[in-house]
């Protein structure tokens, strides 16, 4: 089997190809990205494109599944334009392509909360690319919103740090169980679970609780 994945050098992006390349089913694992990860493997592809000219290189969009995990944030993108970019416009014109080259399968990871219609620009931009990617020529779509992140240490934002440890507090006392932190390794390890699963719609959204009760 043959995986495709955008955002590979993100943390969830990281993990996801740390544990596909140890999957004896994928035989390939491409990854398309700005700047050249440190990891290493003969199942890894690597692809340094440019996500403005995506024309240039969807030719080598070919596989079985499409992983999109790219995003960013409004302090490191500098605008909401090239927030929406990266979060949108690359992710939205990658999954096209890639459709059009007859993949199968995509797997988006978006964002709880997930609204076009919310007052609030994350959660806007995160529903908007997820309507539009459903309209693609994808056999099966699945979409997962997770809560809050746990990135591990060494990727940990301060704000995260702060929201984490305040969530899990929360926890102790039988609150927002449902949205208690989830760590990157096991949203990447359901992902992979999905890639075999058979679904009767088109399209599956998985809330926070959905993937924890994953099995």
């Amino acid at each position: 089997m043959k995986a495709l994945i955008i955002g590979s050098t993100g943390a969830t992006g990281t993990e996801l190809t740390k544990q596909l390349i140890e999957q004896e089913e994928f035989t390939e694992v491409h990854v398309f990205v700005r700047n050249v990860p440190t990891i290493n493997h003969p199942k890894l592809n690597v692809h340094k494109v440019d996500f403005s000219e995506i024309s240039s290189w969807s030719d080598q969009l070919k596989g079985d599944v499409l992983f999109l995990a790219m995003g960013t944030t409004l302090k490191t993108a500098g605008s909401k334009e090239a927030q929406y970019k990266v979060d949108v416009t690359y992710q939205y014109e990658t999954a096209k392509a890639a459709a059009n080259n007859n993949v199968s399968k995509l797997i988006l990871v978006s964002s709880i909360g997930a609204n076009q219609n919310s007052i609030f620009f994350y959660p806007k931009i995160k529903g908007k690319l997820e309507e539009m990617v459903k309209k693609l020529n994808f056999k099966s779509i699945y979409i997962l919103r997770p809560p809050v992140l746990d990135r591990g240490e060494a990727m940990m934002r301060p704000t995260e740090r702060k929201t984490i440890a305040f969530i899990k507090r929360l926890n102790k006392f039988g609150l927002l169980e449902s949205q208690k932190p989830m760590t990157t390794f096991f949203l990447a390890s359901k992902m992979i679970e999905l890639v075999n699963k058979e679904t009767i719609d088109k399209t599956i959204i998985l809330e926070a609780k959905d993937i924890f009760s994953l099995e």
